[in-house]
C-alpha cells in the first residue's frame, strides 16, 4: 500500500523524517512517497493544487497525508475522506478542495476516535506527527474509514476560496492559482479551452501571446502555453515571470480566443 507525503515542514528540521518514523512504527511495509515538503509555509492555495495535480498519477487505494495547518491546535477539524482514487488525511481548511472539485468525496470522518492517534494528548503544535501520520498508517494497514471517527457530511468540508473562470463572448476569466520553483505563473484556466486555437493571455496589462512550447519565445520574454499539469500558464523562457511581473496567488487573468 502507498501513502504520500505533503506539507510546507522543509527539510532542514526532522519533522518529515519523524512523520516517516510513526508511519514506520505503525506498519513498516508501507511504502512512503514523498509529493514534495517546500510548499511555501503556510500556504494553502500552494498545497492545494499540488495535491490536486498529483493524485491522478497514483493507484487507486493510495492515502494521501497532506499537512500545511496554519490552525493547527485550533478548532478546526482533522478529517480523513474517502474518494474514487482513494484517501485524504488532514486538516479540513480547503487544502483537499482541489481534488474534491475533480473527484467528489463519497464518504468523510472527523479523526475522533483518538486509539488510531500516536497519542491520545496529541501536540497542540504537531498533529502532523501525533494525528495525521498515525491515522494515515492504520488506514493503509485496512482498518476502515468508519473506524476512525465520527461520520461528518462531505458537502461540510472547507472549501478553500479561489476565484472559479469564468467564460464569456471570446474572453476567459481566471486567477493565478499557482507559483512554481522557476516562477512560472499557473492559472485555474484549463488548457483545453485554448488548444488548437490563436490565443493571448492579458495580464497585469501586458498581452502576451499563446504558443505550444518555451523555446517558441525568444530567451527573456514573456510567453503563455499549456503546461504538463493541463493548465494555461505565462512563463518566461530562461526566466521567471513572478519576479518581472510582480503578481501573486489569485491576481486576475484573462484569455482572449480570436
Amino acid at each position: 500500500m502507498i501513502v504520500t507525503l505533503l506539507t510546507d515542514f522543509g527539510l532542514s528540521d526532522v519533522y518529515v523524517g519523524v512523520m516517516k518514523g510513526v508511519i514506520a512504527k505503525i506498519n513498516p511495509t508501507l511504502k512512503v512517497i514523498d509529493l514534495t515538503h517546500d510548499i511555501p509555509p503556510q500556504n494553502l492555495a500552494a498545497a492545494r493544487f499540488c495535491l490536486m495535480n498529483s493524485v491522478p498519477y497514483f493507484p487507486e487505494k493510495t492515502i494521501h497525508i497532506a499537512v500545511v495547518d496554519p490552525g493547527v491546535g485550533s478548532s478546526r477539524r482533522c478529517v480523513a475522506i474517502k474518494f474514487a482514487g482513494g484517501f485524504l488525511v488532514g486538516p479540513d481548511n480547503g487544502i483537499f478542495s482541489g481534488v474534491i472539485s475533480q473527484n467528489p468525496a463519497i464518504s468523510a470522518v472527523e479523526l475522533t476516535n483518538s486509539f488510531y492517534w500516536r497519542t491520545a494528548s496529541p501536540s497542540t503544535t504537531f498533529h502532523g506527527r501525533d494525528i495525521f501520520a498515525a491515522v494515515g498508517a492504520h488506514l493503509a494497514s485496512g482498518v476502515p474509514l468508519t473506524e476512525l471517527g465520527t461520520a461528518i457530511n462531505p458537502e461540510s468540508l472547507v472549501e478553500l476560496a479561489i476565484v472559479e473562470c469564468q467564460e464569456k463572448e471570446g474572453i476567459v476569466e481566471g486567477c493565478i492559482q499557482y507559483i512554481d520553483r522557476f516562477g512560472n505563473l499557473i492559472t485555474n484556466i484549463q488548457g483545453n479551452l485554448v488548444i488548437g486555437k490563436i490565443w493571448a493571455v492579458e495580464i497585469a496589462g501586458v498581452n502576451i501571446s499563446g504558443k505550444k512550447t518555451y523555446s517558441d519565445s525568444p530567451i527573456g520574454t514573456l510567453i503563455a502555453l499549456v503546461g504538463s499539469h493541463g493548465w494555461v500558464e505565462i512563463a518566461i523562457n530562461n526566466g521567471n515571470a513572478q519576479s518581472q511581473l510582480q503578481l501573486n496567488y489569485g491576481d486576475e487573468v484573462k484569455v482572449l480566443l480570436k
